[in-house]
C-alpha cells in the first residue's frame, strides 16, 4: 500500500483554526485574512500574512519531516478502552476518532529524514488534545524499545494537554513508563531529539518531552507544566506575557534551539547525520 496516498486520504481536508467548512481558504485567527489552502500548505501551515502557526495533524507533520514514502507505521491498531468505566469516556473516544481520523493521540513508526534512518512519533492535538493515556504511553514505549533494539535514534514531536484524566492513575503511570524506556534508549548510546510544539504541557512536559538529548521547539510554542491561569491564581500575581513561551524557555536554558517549520526537516536531518555512528554510514548495522 502506498502510505503517502493513505496519509493524503486521511488528511483530505485542510486542518487548522479558522477553516471554512468545505472551502478552499483558511481564515487566520491572528490577522483575520483569508489564504488559499494550497498556499498555506506551501508555507508549511504558517499564515503568510502574520506568521501565525496553524495547528497540524500528526500525519501531516510526519509527511513534512520525513523523506517521501519512507514512513512505515508501527502499532497502528492499538486503541484505548474505558477500563475504569469512566462516565462518557466511550463517547469522547468515538468523537476524538471521528475528529482526528486517527485511532489514538500518537502515531509511531520508522522513516528516513534527509536520508538518515530514525524512529519517529508525532502526537495529535485533534485527538483529545494529545492527552496521554495507556495506549499513548504503550505506543511510545514500544517505539523506544524498538529503537534501542535496532540502535536507532528517536525523533519525537510533542503536543499535549497532559495526562488523560479518564484513565486516572493508569494515565499517570505512563510518565514513568515512557521515561524509563527513553532512559534505557539513551543508556545504550542512542540519540533522542524532541520537537516541542504548541502546547506541550502537563505530564508529557514533566516526563519524556524534557528528556531529549537535543530539545527543539517551534516559535511561540507554549511549554510548561501547569497552565498560566492556574499559576496566577495560586500565586495571586500576574505573569509576564511571554511566560511559558518557547523563546522564554530557551532563555532559561530548557530548550537548545527554536526552529521554524520550513527548516525543521533540514535541521533534524543534519543533527541525525552528525550523530550517526560511522559504522552505519558505511552500510553496517550501526552498533555502537
Amino acid at each position: 500500500m502506498d502510505l503517502r496516498k493513505l496519509f493524503l486520504k486521511a488528511n483530505n481536508e485542510p486542518e487548522t483554526n479558522g477553516l471554512l467548512p468545505r472551502s478552499r481558504h483558511i481564515v487566520c485567527k491572528g490577522c483575520g485574512r483569508r489564504t488559499p489552502v494550497a498556499r498555506v500548505r506551501r508555507e508549511f501551515f504558517v499564515c503568510p500574512s502574520c506568521g501565525r502557526y496553524y495547528t497540524m495533524r500528526a500525519r501531516r507533520r510526519i509527511l513534512m519531516l520525513t523523506d517521501k514514502r519512507s514512513f512505515v507505521e508501527l502499532d497502528r491498531d492499538l486503541v484505548s478502552r474505558n477500563v475504569l468505566g469512566f462516565a462518557e469516556y466511550d463517547d469522547k473516544l468515538a468523537a476524538a476518532r471521528e475528529k482526528s481520523r486517527e485511532k489514538e493521540a500518537v502515531i509511531c513508526g520508522t522513516a528516513t529524514i534527509e536520508g538518515h534512518a530514525a524512529c519517529i512519533f508525532a502526537m495529535d492535538s485533534y485527538f483529545m488534545m494529545g492527552s496521554m493515556g495507556a495506549v499513548v504511553g504503550e505506543k511510545i514505549t514500544r517505539l523506544f524499545e524498538y529503537a534501542t533494539e535496532h540502535h536507532m535514534p528517536v525523533v519525537g514531536v510533542t503536543v499535549s494537554g497532559g495526562a488523560r484524566m479518564q484513565e486516572g492513575m493508569i494515565s499517570l503511570m505512563q510518565m514513568s513508563k515512557v521515561s524509563a524506556a527513553a532512559a534505557r534508549h539513551g543508556d545504550a548510546g542512542n540519540l533522542y531529539i524532541v520537537l516541542l510544539t504548541d502546547p506541550t504541557t502537563g505530564g508529557v512536559d514533566a516526563s519524556f518531552a524534557m528528556q531529549g538529548d537535543i530539545t527543539l521547539a517551534e516559535p511561540g510554542a507554549r511549554v510548561g507544566f501547569a497552565g498560566p491561569r492556574v499559576i496566577e491564581k495560586s500565586l495571586n500575581q500576574a505573569l509576564p506575557k511571554d511566560f511559558q513561551r518557547a523563546e522564554r524557555v530557551l532563555a532559561c536554558g530548557f530548550i537548545d534551539a527554536i526552529v521554524p517549520r520550513d527548516r525543521q526537516r533540514t535541521v533534524i536531518g543534519n543533527l541525525l547525520g552528525l550523530h550517526e555512528p560511522a559504522a552505519r554510514k558505511d552500510g553496517s548495522d550501526g552498533r555502537l
